[in-house]
Formats: C-alpha cells, structure tokens, sequence
C-alpha cells in the first residue's frame, strides 16, 4: 500500500540523513560537497528559484502594501470597505480560480496582456515576472492586514502630539508610526515570506512547471511524488517544514511580547 511505502521511505531518509552526518562530522566533508550529495542540480535550482521568490515578493509586497496598509487605517472613505474586502478576497478564493483569473487577464487575449504587447513588452504568463505578479496578489492580505492592525493599534492621538510639534507627514510616519508598528511589520514580513514558498495553485495556473523559469519547489515535491520518488519528496518537503518552522520561530522571537507573568 502507499502508506506503508511512504513510510519505509521516510525510515530510510532519517537512516541515510544520520549516517550522512556522521560520515560528514568525522571525515570533515565540505559543506558544499554535502549538499550536492543530499539535493539534486533539479533541486537546488527549484530551492534557488523559490527564495528567489518569496524574497522579490516580500520587498514589492511591503513597498506597495505599507501605503495601502495605512490608508486602509486611517481612512474614512466609503471606499474603505470593498478594498478591504479585495485585499482579503485571496484568503478565501481557491488559488486556481485566481490563478486562472489571472491567466486569462494577463494573457496574449486578455486586457493586460495587450497592453503589455502594446508597449513592446513579452507577455507574463509562464515567466519569472508573471510569477511574482500572481503571488503578490495572492500573498497580499498577509502582508497587508498585519500592517493594517499595527497602524490602527498606534492610534490618532500620538501623531497628533508630533503634528503639534511641527512635524510633517513624512516625519511623523517614519519617526513615529513606522518604529511604532515594527511588530506588525515584522508580521507581515514573515508571512508574506513564508505563504509566498509554499504556494502551489497559483504557480501552477500562472507558470506552468518549467525548469528554472518557473518549476519552485512546491512544484517539484508534487513530480516526486507522481514519479514515486518519495525519497526526494522527504528531503524537498523537510526544507520547507523546516523554513517555515524558522520563519515562524523568528517573527516570535523578532516582536516584542509581554511573559506571562507580567
């Protein structure tokens, strides 16, 4: 049965990965080396391309959702509500009907997709750029509402004083709100990271599974997995377990908290 494969196999990945480091810890093998031993070329490159990424997605994310973030705070517009509403509609949506969404928008056909063709431009889908335009919107509510909550939690009352202290726009953000909403930020830096890895739908629908243009590591575990290579699979899937659990350890560790006892 499956079951019982997957689970000889995961047996087999933790024999191999303590033999592994122990033969390393005592004939001193480069780390380098070690690496090339336990990842494939496919894998590494897919682990390159996913960090890639979720690191170009996590920068565009704050620099465009930090203004968003704080109009949505501060703002009494009647408009307020349906972008909230837009903003937090990928938490809801299956990935796929986004993704196709966006295939259908930014394609040769679509109304994006000639105005990029217009402007002399290749198309998106099934690139690199077409990549981190579909998981900006798709990560967009991790990044925004953390940032949204800190801003809100800050209050009227404290950029008041610094208005009244000769202080404009610009200063009062960057001096006051910005240290102040530093949890928030570190939030949404975290989660925007992390939900960008492992996305799965919208890559597919977006990017396709080209080697080193689009194939991230979500991706790959799923061809190992159809081709009964648990073993890879094992190995791609603890990298991801394994950045998770460090992104989510660091944004416990990076806010500040009160103990229990205070």
């Amino acid at each position: 049965m499956h079951w019982r494969r997957i689970l000889r196999s995961t047996c087999r990945v933790l024999r191999r990965e303590r033999f592994w480091l122990a033969t390393a810890s005592a004939s001193q093998i480069p780390v380098t080396e070690r690496a090339t031993t336990l990842f494939s070329a496919q894998d590494l490159q897919a682990l390159w391309l996913t960090l890639r990424l979720a690191a170009t997605v996590t920068v565009l994310l704050l620099v465009l959702g930090m203004p968003l973030a704080w109009w949505l705070a501060h703002t009494h517009s009647r408009w307020r509500r349906p972008v909230a509403a837009v903003v937090a509609l990928p938490l809801v949506l299956p990935p796929t009907v986004l993704g196709f969404y966006l295939l259908m928008l930014l394609g040769p056909e679509g109304a994006v997709g000639r105005l990029i063709a217009a402007a002399g431009l290749s198309a998106l889908p099934f690139t690199f750029r077409g990549l981190v335009v579909a998981s900006m919107l798709y990560s967009l509510p991790f990044v925004v509402q953390p940032l949204q909550n800190a801003f809100e939690a800050i209050g009227q009352r404290p950029l008041d004083v610094a208005a009244t202290l000769g202080a404009g726009p610009l200063d009062r953000f960057c001096s006051i709100a910005l240290p102040l909403a530093l949890p928030g930020v570190v939030t949404a830096t975290v989660l925007g990271f992390a939900h960008t890895v492992g996305e799965f739908g919208v890559v597919l629908m977006i990017g396709g599974n080209i080697p080193g243009q689009t194939r991230v590591m979500s991706m790959l575990i799923y061809d190992h997995v159809q081709a009964g290579e648990y073993h890879q699979a094992h190995v791609l899937s603890l990298c991801l377990l394994l950045v998770s659990f460090l992104a989510l350890l660091a944004m416990s560790l990076l806010r500040p908290g009160r103990h229990p006892h205070d």
